[in-house]
Order: structure tokens, then C-alpha cells, then sequence
């Protein structure tokens, strides 16, 4: 049976928990999970393979091609591209396809919950919260889902080695709705952990303001490293 969602979810050097990520949807109905390497040094692909999930090695680095050579493969009508560190919300399917038949919907996100307790978590859940629903800006880390065929006439994502979804979203807007899901992702709190929440903030806004002023790419991505 075709299936109705196709997951992709780009991976380097998650050995550590891609079986924790797979297991989630070994008893999914009508989904696809396409799992995309991209190039991990340790046995990332070796233990993805044979878990019931289609698994590819991407034929160039950079998360927005990995991203894209899913969608290739994908038979599913609707697209989701999700971060391995992030985990759906129960009955994610329904959610998805009520939410993209919203008026003028082209797009979708979810909501963005983060894995820990620090106050300053949920601080950084209400921004995102408002950032998305107010100013239609939902990340990657939100689990961005759209039809195949209008992420093949929007031109998929552009070859960025940073800000791939910043600038898909940005494209999205000029054709319809973003609309936000009533449901939220969870997330690992692992980045805000090793960085705190104000310098991974901070980071974050930086690349941000870096791109608007058209800092290229690559250099945008050697300082988003080196800030790390």
C-alpha cells in the first residue's frame, strides 16, 4: 500500500541513538521512514539498515541535500523532514493532514517543546511559539511538512551548507500559509545544555542577522562552528 507520509530524517554520526529514533515508528500505518546519511564516520548507517525503514547514503554532504535525495526516494504524498533528536507528537498523522487542510495552507510545522527542566527552556519554547504562529517562521527543528508536489515546484531546498530551512520557509511564505500544528515536537535539550541557553541563543540570532545581511553561506557556517 502506498503510504500517505514519507519521514525523512538526515543523520551523521548519530550511532549513539538512531535504533532509539527507528523504534519509534516500527508500528506506524501508512508512513514511510527514509533515513539519509550523510557521510558518519562511526556505524550510523550499518544499524539503521534492516530496521524496516529504507536507508541511503547521500551523494553529497550537507543536510539540505541529504534532505533532498530522501524526497527523491519518498512515495508518500506528504513530505516531513525530521531531525534525528526529535520526536512526534501521538497521532502525528492525523494532526498532519488536518493541519495542511487548513485554508490556503501550504505548509506546516509543529509546536517546539524542549527535553528538560530548566525555567529557561520554557522561555525559549514561548519565543518559538510566538515566533512561528506570529511571523509564520517555524525552524527545522519544528519537523517542517509539506506535499511532494509542492515542495518539487517550490525548488526544493536551495544547496546551503547552513539556513537551508530558514531560506525554504521563506519561499513557502510567498505562496500560501504556514500554518502551525496544535501539537508540539520534542526535542533534545542536549544543544542548549552543552552551550546554555543564552549563548545558543545568541549563536543563533547572530547567523540569523548574519544571513539578512548576506554574510555568504559557508562563511555563515564556519562561524556558526567556531561559536560552537
Amino acid at each position: 500500500m502506498k503510504p500517505i507520509l514519507s519521514i525523512i530524517i538526515p543523520v551523521l554520526n548519530e550511532a549513539a541513538i538512531i535504533q532509539s529514533i527507528l523504534s519509534r515508528f516500527q508500528d506506524s500505518t501508512g508512513v514511510e521512514v527514509i533515513v539519509v546519511d550523510g557521510g558518519s564516520e562511526d556505524n550510523t548507517f550499518e544499524l539503521a539498515q534492516g530496521k524496516g525503514v529504507k536507508t541511503i547514503l547521500s551523494p553529497q554532504r550537507g543536510r539540505a541535500n541529504q534532505m533532498n535525495a530522501g524526497a527523491e526516494l519518498a512515495t508518500g504524498d506528504i513530505l516531513l523532514f525530521l531531525h534525528g533528536d526529535t520526536q512526534l507528537p501521538s497521532d502525528y498523522l492525523n494532526i498532519i493532514k488536518d493541519t495542511l487542510a487548513q485554508p490556503k495552507a501550504i505548509a506546516g510545522a509543529f509546536e517546539l517543546a524542549i527535553d528538560g527542566d530548566n525555567w529557561s527552556l520554557r522561555l525559549v519554547e514561548t519565543m518559538v511559539k510566538l515566533r512561528s504562529r506570529w511571523c509564520s517562521l517555524p525552524y527545522g527543528d519544528q519537523a517542517i511538512f509539506l506535499t511532494k508536489t509542492v515542495f518539487e515546484e517550490i525548488g526544493k531546498y536551495a544547496d546551503l551548507p547552513i539556513m537551508e530551512d530558514f531560506e525554504l520557509i521563506q519561499r513557502l511564505k510567498k505562496q500560501g500559509k504556514i500554518a502551525i500544528a496544535p501539537a508540539a515536537v520534542l526535542t533534545s535539550g542536549r544543544r542548549w545544555q552543552k552551550l546554555g541557553v543564552f549563548k545558543t541563543t545568541l549563536i543563533n540570532q547572530l547567523i540569523i542577522l548574519g544571513y539578512y545581511l548576506k554574510v555568504p553561506p559557508i562563511q555563515l557556517k564556519r562561524l556558526y562552528h567556531i561559536m560552537k
